[in-house]
């Protein structure tokens, strides 16, 4: 029989690297049999000079700026879900009723803005909400009729309407309120999220992005890099349906004891090449998102399948009909994921579903009937497993939209929509410490500015980061000599209006 035993160091010649045999496939070659563990055997002390740092051959190590890491402050959220509402809704078509349109529908008003709005096209006169407004809840909370399903958890909603942007288009707007800059090149607010804390579960990646099998958003995977933080800290995209990650499952499945010894050796030799060549941030990501993809080929697997979910399970979510499935499946991978210890889940939306330029009524309530019913079942969800108090759901896009119509080519005001607005916009924060029933800020009659209670991008920054128990101002990384951070050289606030604890817990 051929063991370790029975070889001698003399009968082994390693191969010379060459062009055509890479260090990962002579390793992937002559660790898939047997053979592979009597060469861990022999190499095992040529490999490490201190055995004592051996890795478990039933363990891979861990990436060590992944671990778990003390928060900076006392933390009300373990984890976030960011919902991010691609294209921009609209404000006084969701939450910010305003009686002022429906009083003067039609009047004429981009005379009076042209000055404060840029780039707008075919703009028309005022126009009133095509949706009506009804008060939900204790708390009295003001919401459409587009809807109806999230009006019933307005009690756990804490509603922001009064943000606004320094940008009217999408690109510069997206890479603002991902990045706190507009411009490409700087590490995303997930990522950031995870520099500062690490990962609660090796086995799954801390960082993960479900976006819509329909399509990239504008910006696309720019939307969740890591910029100038070590690649390991970008997010890891996940599919909502088939495969999770595409050739994470291998070819051929070897018994567990030769899988777990074929990995041991593959990870050794990583390790040595990897101390020939210090500093190299790349290097040290790829090395970790390898062993990462070998610690997911069971955990990835389990969180996705969602077979082990009850039928009310899933009709909560709108999962087996349309238009729902889909998001709804995004929905419940989220619970799933943070369930295991996941630190940021983003979900996406079909490119640009909120950028009703035109057809507004139409296309709004088909944006509403998408998502509507998933963020609600989350929420429920969420709740019912006790989740939602350690977990921060966030809801928002980039900008918000005008109270004057914006005509199509034709002209048909029936098929009117919203042009871009920075001056004000709408979010909401769920769960992870801010307090449920509140309405913050406010804006004009008409919906065109925030007027009360501001919020800035770089403030909704600050204040997700507060409540995972990250500093704005003590999360920074030196680059090119200088201290970086999310919300940058920006004055920022965290909201403390929507916590329930604003001055420390």
């Amino acid at each position: 029989m051929f063991t370790a035993a029975s070889v001698s160091r003399s009968s082994v010649t390693l191969p010379t690297f060459t062009s055509g045999l890479t260090r990962r496939a002579f390793g992937t070659s002559v660790a898939a049999g047997l053979h592979g563990a009597a060469l861990m055997h022999l190499l095992g002390t040529d490999l490490h000079a201190d055995n004592s740092r051996e890795a478990s051959p039933a363990r891979l190590p861990e990436p060590a700026n992944l671990r778990p890491k003390r928060a900076q402050t006392p933390p009300a959220a373990r984890a976030v879900i960011q919902l991010f509402m691609n294209g921009g809704p609209s404000q006084m078509d969701l939450f910010d009723p305003k009686p002022a349109l429906d009083a003067h529908h039609g009047e004429p008003y981009f005379s009076k803005i042209a000055g404060e709005v840029e780039n707008v096209k075919d703009a028309g006169a005022l126009m009133r909400s095509p949706f009506q407004f009804a008060q939900h809840g204790e708390c009295g909370m003001w919401v459409s009729n587009a809807l109806p399903h999230l009006a019933r958890h307005v009690d756990k909603l804490a509603l922001v309407r009064s943000m606004y942007t320094t940008n009217i288009t999408h690109e510069p707007a997206l890479y603002l309120i991902q990045t706190g800059r507009m411009i490409s090149g700087h590490p995303t607010l997930g990522s950031w999220v995870v520099y500062g804390l690490g990962s609660e579960n090796q086995n799954l990646p801390a960082y993960v992005v479900l976006d819509d099998p329909l399509g990239l958003p504008i910006n696309g995977v720019e939307n969740w890099s890591a910029g100038f933080l070590p690649p390991n800290f970008q997010g890891t995209r996940f599919r909502s349906s088939g495969s999770p990650v595409l050739n994470l499952k291998p070819e051929q499945e070897d018994p567990g004891d030769v899988q777990r010894l074929e990995r041991d050796l593959l990870s050794r030799l990583d390790r040595l090449h990897q101390r020939n060549r210090p500093g190299q941030p790349n290097l040290d990501a790829r090395i970790a998102s390898y062993e990462l993809a070998a610690r997911m080929q069971m955990s990835a697997g389990d969180a996705l399948n969602l077979s082990g979910e009850t039928q009310g399970t899933l009709e909560l979510y709108g999962i087996g009909r349309e238009p729902t499935d889909s998001y709804g499946r995004r929905c419940l991978i989220a619970r799933r994921l943070v369930e295991r210890g996941v630190r940021f889940v983003q979900l996406y939306i079909n490119s640009q579903i909120w950028d009703n330029h035109t057809g507004l009524a139409k296309d709004m309530r088909a944006a509403c009937e998408r998502t509507d019913l998933p963020i609600a079942g989350l929420l429920t969800d969420l709740s019912q497993r006790g989740l939602l108090d350690e977990t921060l759901v966030v809801w928002g896009g980039e900008f918000g939209r005008l109270p004057i119509a914006q005509l199509p080519a034709d002209k048909d005001e029936q098929k009117a929509g919203r042009d871009h607005n920075k001056n004000a916009g709408v979010c909401w924060f769920a769960g992870g410490g801010v307090k449920g029933g509140v309405t913050h800020g406010a804006t004009d009659e008409l919906g065109f500015t925030a007027v009360e209670g501001r919020v800035s991008v770089p403030d909704w920054h600050a204040t997700i980061l507060h409540q995972v128990g990250l500093s704005h101002e003590d999360l920074n990384v030196e680059q090119s000599g200088l201290r970086e951070r999310l919300t940058g050289v920006h004055p920022a606030r965290v909201v403390e209006e929507i916590l329930e604890s604003p001055s420390g817990r």
